[in-house]
């Protein structure tokens, strides 16, 4: 129930297969999404490449940054190999 009030994006659709960077890279993505309050877009997604497997019913953020009050964001990153991290990035409050 929570999860269709979640953002959901992937900046790989801009950046391209970073390899050994691609998890310092979200890591900053994410830090400027919470420092901005805005959630990055996937770009380039069109009509018609829905795939069966997917709820669309989700809060994906296609096209279009969104504007948006984030506290905490989750950067999932999966690599070659098996090189995967999860890393949780909260907003510090003085």
């Amino acid at each position: 129930e929570h999860s269709y009030k979640l953002n959901i994006s992937a900046t790989k659709s801009m950046t391209g297969h970073l390899l050994g960077a691609a998890g310092s890279l979200e890591a900053m993505f994410c830090a400027l999404s919470i420092e901005n309050q805005i959630v990055p877009p996937t770009i380039n997604f069109t009509e018609g490449d829905e795939d069966p497997e997917i709820d669309y019913n989700l809060n994906f953020t296609f096209n279009k940054a969104q504007k948006r009050e984030l506290r905490a964001v989750l950067s999932n990153t999966f690599g070659f190999g098996g090189h995967n991290a999860s890393v949780i990035l909260k907003k510090f409050n003085k």
